[in-house]
């Protein structure tokens, strides 16, 4: 970030809380090293990464450090609607955001339901299904993006962004990332959103929070010593 030369004003840096260090004290604590280890004095936002734990006490902690200033949003991950819901419920500030699996396989209908109920901003992470299900080689995909002269990925983000979900694509390579910013000189019709729809599968493939298997997993993953 130093060496860029970008104004910090311009950058936006998230960064997220794991199931470890959940609880009131403890969040405060995990903070501060995220803080110290980025080199900075404030984040603009701050995630629960996991429904798991005490995340009620790390909330707690969050919405005071929120209102502290040393963040600038604060938001969860992987909160599923129930879990979504009962924290919005009682909580002092409802989630800015809430970053969960979205894609064309899983496209989570009824959670944007929820999160546009409650006024939280969806964000996708795996927004391209990191790569499964043949994605980039779907033939209703293939064809809507011959349509547009785009690719399969730029359609499936710009699918995204129409039904008002922020996107996150990941790539490491300078000619993909331009091309996934580059999904602002089209829109999908009302007829490639409805074939799109076809492709839900109504589930994961690539995690099941519900499965106690992935909880016990999840909680057994420490970063920490």
């Amino acid at each position: 970030m130093r060496k860029s030369g970008i104004p910090r004003e311009e950058l936006f840096i998230t960064t997220k809380l794991w199931i470890q260090d959940a609880g009131y004290e403890k969040t405060k604590k995990a903070f501060q090293t995220s803080l110290d280890k980025l080199g900075l004095e404030y984040l603009d936002l701050y995630l629960i990464h996991q429904p798991f734990n005490d995340y009620y006490g790390s909330w707690r902690a969050m919405e005071e450090l929120y209102e502290e200033g040393k963040i600038r949003a604060i938001g969860v991950s992987n909160f599923y609607p129930d879990r979504l819901v009962d924290l919005c419920v009682n909580a002092r500030i409802i989630p800015a955001v809430n970053q969960v699996e979205i894609h064309p396989f899983f496209q989570q209908d009824e959670a944007l339901k929820i999160m546009k109920e409650f006024g939280v901003q969806p964000q996708a992470w795996g927004p391209l299904a990191e790569g499964k299900h043949g994605i980039f080689k779907n033939e209703i995909l293939t064809s809507i993006a011959s349509k547009y002269g785009k690719t399969v990925a730029q359609v499936v983000l710009r699918w995204n962004v129409q039904r008002g979900v922020v996107v996150i694509p990941k790539s490491t390579r300078k000619e993909r990332i331009e091309e996934n910013l580059n999904i602002w000189d089209f829109a999908l019709s009302d007829e490639d959103m409805a074939n799109i729809a076809k492709l839900d599968l109504g589930h994961s493939e690539i995690i099941d929070h519900f499965s106690p298997e992935t909880v016990k997993w999840l909680n057994g993953w420490k970063i920490h010593e």
